[in-house]
């Protein structure tokens, strides 16, 4: 009965056939022109059976060998017959239609009729060749002829039906061709995608974002329309894969948009166009949401995606013609990268829409658009690179300038505070030593001048915390060389806490080895910062009991001494986590004192970069409201008994009358500048307030030897020693020696005055004993010069 009925279908199919046979070993010409197509309805459902048995459907010619059937959901049925004139059996390959095509059957008509099934919606391992694009496997028995119908249908997409017979051995050859071609075109465009992605990583310019991921969207739309993405992502078919070359096409268009923007900086050179980029980044979400709503919206996405990747296109072009017009540059390896994509997709997307035919050239232009494009742009990318580079090294320089600059302002303003802070003090220490020295003072008078004068140590010690600190960061602090009486200061600098610590009702002791050196050299300043710094820590810190400072001199080599301090306190004391970070930085400022002990919390961080400067030891120890003890160890250098005897003598008076002129602009200091002066033997002075009051009086008087304050109104120090050592009063008055006195303790300055020709230099707080010395100095030095001439 089977055999029955299949008979009635080939006569009846027979009758109504319009084309030969073809042969593929003598026929002329090709395939697709012994082929006819029909289009049923959406609406109408045909089995194989329907279509050869009706006598009514009318079939149409192919118009090429790719023939266009445009965007569509109906079904298709394409109908030609093979012939075999061998006495054996032949294998051939059929390719048809694009990977993508949703539904793909051939059904071969001979003893029975055999079904083979492809398309991208049923599993992948039941298509009839294991094959990314649409073949099926023929197997034409040998002098028959046999004819055959293909039903391909769609949600929307473009359908085409090429029709391309091969032999095995030509089937496996094109293959091998087409592998290569495209192993070649995604290895460049992944490529590209990752190299990118990583510039953007270091540079963080968007540019490189945007192209990276429009490559990237390229190589997954092709992917998709290759049959890549169903081959090896969604072997199932399903919902996804159905709509992924939309979804990837929608994405390169938004990519490539954004790049061109970034790139071609929309927003600050054509700023009118950025609303036109806003309109169809607006037009690619509808879209977008298009493609998962319905069936329907979904069928209607496939060419409205293609007609805004041609406006999108078309913007781009704009764009670039606008900036040109307005002589803004463009890369030219852009431009020239945006022609071959346009020319690509232009040709792709027509070709799509049915407005060019379809052939290799057609089929595969965003291929090579593509390709060349990601080449072109590859080398825009790469002046851009280029450019940004030396954007960079222009920053740099820049950013070196203004560091440079920051660094001198730093250096004014530090020197600035300096000098306002020390001013005021300085005439507060001039004042009180001055009454201090004064024997007629009574003891109550006395006692209130010591307070003040301990405060003052106090208040100059955290000042020269605060200047020294950034230079101690920055490794830049240089110690002095001067000779010293360790004890005068230690018992100086003792009796200052010990009022302090009498003030809180503590018991204060101060031990002092009895073999302590008289005159060691070294920095004075820096060795009472560190005593000082860990003294004002142990009463600080200590509400009740005893505070204790111990000091024993071991003789060493080399005639050194190691000065060996203790200070032991009965105070709060420090757990181990306090004590781990006991000399960093604005410890205190870590720790809920809530300002009870107050303080900047420097001041064991600086002891401790003091005490290394000196290459000594500082050690703390300490137990939670135990108290704390700290341990230093300083070495420095003795001073032999003849030189300090010389040095005495020399202290005690000046040889010969010297007349001083003392440049002051401060009220305060012209007052303890006089007072200082006054208690000297054998010194007169005279005090103008400033640079050119100095040079007016140089001209007119006779002085041997000036001390000069550096920062005055109207001329400063610096100029005026500029025009003393320069020439301009004479030779005579241009050796006059010169001593710079000032509140500025920075060490830039301290070398900016020797190399402007100063004699010496000292800092305020001015201290009568080493005042006197260095004018003795500088006096006996300038005598000897004056000898010799």
């Amino acid at each position: 009965m089977k055999s029955f009925l299949l008979l009635i279908y080939l006569l009846v199919s027979f009758s109504y056939a319009q084309k030969p046979a073809y042969n593929p070993e003598n026929s002329s010409g090709k395939l697709f022109e012994y082929a006819e197509y029909l289009q049923v309805e959406d609406d109408r459902s045909y089995s194989i059976d329907d279509i050869i048995a009706s006598k009514d459907l009318k079939f149409s010619d192919l118009s090429s060998e790719n023939h266009d059937l445009g965007f569509t959901q109906d079904t298709y049925w394409v109908r030609f017959s093979l012939k075999n004139s061998s006495n054996h059996n032949k294998l051939y390959f059929l390719q048809t239609a694009r990977p993508i095509t949703d539904v793909a059957n051939l059904y071969q008509l001979g003893d029975k009729i055999t079904k083979h099934t492809s398309g991208d919606q049923i599993n992948f391992k039941d298509r009839d060749v294991s094959h990314r694009e649409t073949v099926f496997k023929i197997i034409l028995p040998a002098n028959t002829e046999q004819q055959f119908y293909i039903e391909l249908s769609s949600d929307g997409e473009t359908i085409n039906v090429p029709l391309n017979l091969y032999d095995g051995v030509t089937f496996f050859l094109s293959n091998y061709k087409q592998q290569l071609f495209l192993g070649l075109f995604y290895g460049v465009l992944l490529l590209a995608s990752l190299v990118y992605l990583f510039f953007y990583g270091s540079l963080k310019n968007k540019s490189f974002l945007y192209y990276s991921l429009y490559v990237f969207s390229i190589a997954l739309m092709q992917a998709a329309l290759d049959g890549f993405i169903y081959e090896f992502v969604f072997p199932s078919g399903g919902f996804i894969n159905s709509r992924m070359v939309l979804i990837a096409a929608l994405l390169s268009n938004l990519f490539l948009l954004k790049y061109c923007e970034y790139f071609l900086n929309i927003s600050v050179n054509l700023k009118g166009f950025k609303k036109a980029y806003n309109i169809i980044y607006i037009a690619i979400a509808v879209l977008f949401a298009m493609v998962f709503i319905s069936p329907k919206t979904l069928e209607l996405a496939y060419p409205m995606s293609n007609l805004n990747g041609l406006v999108s296109l078309l913007l781009i072009l704009v764009t670039v013609f606008t900036m040109s017009f307005k002589k803004i540059k463009i890369d030219p390896f852009f431009s020239f990268g945006i022609l071959f994509l346009v020319v690509g997709l232009l040709g792709f997307v027509m070709n799509n829409l049915g407005l060019l035919p379809s052939n290799f050239y057609t089929m595969n232009s965003s291929k090579f658009g593509s390709g060349l494009e990601v080449v072109f742009l590859s080398l825009s990318m790469t002046n851009l690179i280029k450019r940004l580079r030396q954007d960079n090294e222009r920053a740099q320089k820049l950013a070196l300038k203004r560091s440079e600059e920051i660094s001198e302002l730093k250096t004014y303003f530090m020197s600035n505070i300096s000098h306002e802070l020390r001013t005021p003090i300085n005439a507060i220490m001039g004042v009180v030593e001055t009454e201090l020295a004064n024997k007629n003072n009574s003891k109550e008078n006395r006692k209130k001048y010591q307070i003040v004068r301990n405060a003052s140590i106090s208040l100059l010690s955290n000042v020269n915390d605060i200047l020294d600190f950034e230079k101690m960061e920055k490794k830049e602090l240089v110690l002095k060389k001067e000779v010293f009486n360790p004890s005068l200061l230690l018992n100086q600098i003792s009796e200052n806490w010990k009022s302090e610590a009498q003030k809180k009702g503590l018991n204060y002791h101060f031990e002092m080895d009895s073999e302590i050196a008289t005159k060691v050299e070294g920095d004075a300043d820096r060795l009472l910062q560190i005593v000082n710094n860990v003294l004002s820590n142990a009463i600080k810190f200590t509400n009740k009991g005893n505070v204790v400072f111990k000091l024993k001199c071991v003789s060493q080599p080399n005639n050194f001494s190691n000065f060996i301090f203790q200070v032991s306190d009965t105070g709060v004391g420090m757990d181990k986590e306090s004590m781990a970070t006991v000399f960093d930085s604005f410890n205190q400022m870590r720790k809920n004192h809530k300002r009870q002990f107050g303080g900047i919390g420097l001041g064991l961080n600086i002891a401790k970069h003091l005490v290394d400067l000196f290459e000594g030891t500082i050690k703390v120890e300490s137990e939670l409201n135990r108290g704390t003890d700290v341990f230093i160890e300083i070495p420095l250098k003795r001073v032999d008994e003849a030189r300090n005897s010389i040095t005495s003598n020399q202290s005690k008076e000046l040889k010969s009358p010297i007349h001083i002129l003392v440049v002051e602009d401060n009220k305060l200091n012209q007052m303890v500048m006089r007072k200082l002066l006054s208690s000297f033997d054998n010194v007169s002075f005279s005090v103008v307030e400033n640079g050119k009051e100095a040079i007016d009086a140089l001209k007119k008087g006779v002085y041997d030897l000036v001390l000069m304050d550096l920062q005055m109104p109207e001329m400063d120090g610096y100029e005026a020693t500029e025009r003393i050592r320069g020439g301009e009063l004479g030779k005579v008055i241009g050796g006059i020696p010169i001593i710079a006195v000032t509140a500025d303790a920075m060490q830039e300055t301290r070398q900016r005055v020797l190399d402007l020709g100063m004699n010496d230099y000292m800092t305020k707080p001015v201290n009568r004993d080493l005042l006197l010395q260095k004018i003795k100095n500088c006096s006996e030095d300038s005598a000897k010069l004056h000898v010799v001439a």
